[in-house]
């Protein structure tokens, strides 16, 4: 029986899921065009809140990183496809995605409306397309995330940082701010749950997060990188070191 309760309580917040992504693709619609930046990213922020709500999942964010985030480049480790929504419900961004989010259904709408560069792999000139949105993006001052390991890993290591995407920010003379990211228990154990590797669709992955009780997103400030900013290859080696070495401590 409690099983029972409990399959349907997921299918319960599973509509609540769905129904919150059409509130934003009507948000989108209807609001960003008439907003000011400011205001899309204040409605960007709270629609995220409001979506790991629907996930409890709790956010534990470093003293200051909310206000302490200026335009920039965003660098983080990358575990899971919530990771978007942790950083937008503190520090609203535009984000650097592969090409293929943009396929996916509503999700990859809502994206692109909302400022994503999509990357396609393997394509010279689509990659300098997206490195001169990049650098329009971070000239004008805006705020953009990147995911510079290129994959996700369940959170137990952080891999290599590609050089590739940190050059539009050498560009524009941006600051770079390096994110830890990290998901845990109640307890404050590690959880692989929100994990989103392998051959795991989107979809199971989602029904993994609403299995899991007391999921924590825990985000902080690893280290900054103010202009002028070192070659691309020393710079990503940097971000790097500094955000394993922050996920190490907090381990």
């Amino acid at each position: 029986m409690p099983s029972i309760h409990h399959s349907i309580r997921t299918r319960l917040r599973l509509l609540r899921v769905g129904s919150h992504l059409l509130w934003g693709a009507a948000l989108t619609l209807l609001m960003f065009p008439v907003a000011s930046e400011s205001g899309r990213m204040r409605l960007r922020s709270i629609w995220s809140r409001q979506l790991l709500g629907i996930l409890e999942v709790r956010i534990e964010a470093s003293a200051g990183i909310e206000s302490g985030l200026e335009a920039g480049l965003l660098v983080a480790n990358h575990i899971s496809f919530l990771d978007i929504f942790v950083i937008n419900a503190v520090s609203p961004s535009a984000f650097v995605a592969k090409s293929d989010v943009a396929g996916w259904p509503l999700i990859g709408w809502l994206a692109g409306r909302n400022g994503t560069v999509f990357i396609e792999r393997g394509n010279r000139l689509a990659a300098h397309g997206a490195r001169h949105a990049m650098l329009e993006a971070l000239g004008r001052g805006e705020r953009l995330a990147i995911f510079p390991e290129g994959t996700t890993t369940a959170g137990d290591r952080v891999l290599p940082f590609h050089g590739a995407l940190f050059q539009g920010a050498i560009d524009a003379g941006a600051s770079v701010h390096a994110l830890a990211l990290s998901y845990h228990h109640a307890d404050g154990s590690r959880s692989s749950a929100p994990a989103y590797i392998d051959d795991l669709s989107v979809m199971d992955c989602l029904k993994r997060i609403l299995q899991t009780r007391g999921l924590v997103a825990r985000l902080s400030i690893a280290a900054r990188f103010q202009p002028p900013l070192p070659d691309r290859r020393h710079l990503a080696h940097s971000a790097h070191q500094a955000v394993a070495t922050a996920l190490a401590g907090a381990r």
